[in-house]
């Protein structure tokens, strides 16, 4: 159900060196993360910055030691991690499922940090069908190698989109004629009360933090799943699979 806008296989990869980050983001790279060792000054390193500033990658500043953890070469005070996948844009996906004839069903992870939780959910989410993960900017999970293994390979097959603003996104997924779905325990609704025929963005939050504020506020529909035993949650990624599994049981 992805079409054509499956992500793309590359080589997920750490880059070192000043120069060499700079002409790989310039030349497009999808730069997962970008360490640069903490209190580094130069005209090169200003070059960097002023680099991810026009692609708007937000760096994280780190001990020298951290980065000879990375890699035992010169690195230059900056590593920088190649995603393996392609990021999309939401904003073309929807038309094209429309385009096709099909009903979009998407999945928003807010601040899932989680390795492995991610390449689940990515996995639950290419067997039920979901046309995109959307994910935020900044405070996501990277999707690295243990992502994809976690995933069975299923973050090659589903675009994923990442977005700098998160609820402006999902604000477009409202203007585009779909419901959005807030798995949430702050209500007294389950998970069997929304239409899930009609075009859906489910929303899935951290097992921590949960879903952030302004998006339960503006949700068309909060849904919880029902618990009956002591412990009171589920891990994120069996949550997802119960409600997407809903999904797909309205729509056949």
């Amino acid at each position: 159900m992805t079409g054509n806008h499956s992500a793309r296989r590359s080589n997920n990869q750490i880059i070192f060196g000043i120069r060499a980050i700079i002409e790989a983001i310039v030349s497009g790279k999808e730069i997962e993360a970008l360490y640069i060792q903490r209190g580094l000054a130069g005209g090169l390193i200003q070059e960097l910055k002023s680099v991810t500033n026009e692609y708007q990658i937000v760096p994280q500043y780190v001990p020298i030691e951290k980065l000879h953890r990375m890699t035992p070469k010169n690195h230059q005070g900056a590593v920088a991690v190649v995603s393996p996948i392609t990021y999309q844009k939401i904003e073309n996906i929807i038309p094209d499922v429309y385009e096709r004839g099909e009903t979009p069903l998407i999945l928003v992870l807010d601040s899932i940090t989680d390795v492995r939780n991610m390449g689940a959910l990515a996995r639950t989410a290419e067997c039920a069908g979901v046309h995109a993960i959307v994910i935020p900017a900044k405070g996501s999970a990277q999707i690295n190698a243990d992502a994809v293994k976690t995933s069975a390979g299923a973050l090659y097959k589903i675009p994923v989109c990442r977005h700098d603003n998160f609820v402006q996104t999902v604000k477009f997924l409202q203007e585009s004629g779909l419901q959005v779905v807030c798995c949430t325990e702050k209500t007294n609704d389950y998970i069997y009360t929304p239409d899930y025929k009609l075009p859906t963005a489910i929303v899935m939050g951290s097992e921590e933090d949960g879903i952030r504020n302004e998006l339960i506020r503006s949700a068309d529909h909060l849904a919880k799943i029902p618990m009956y035993g002591e412990i009171e949650s589920l891990n994120v990624s069996v949550s997802a699979g119960i409600i997407l599994y809903e999904a797909v049981r309205q729509r056949r």
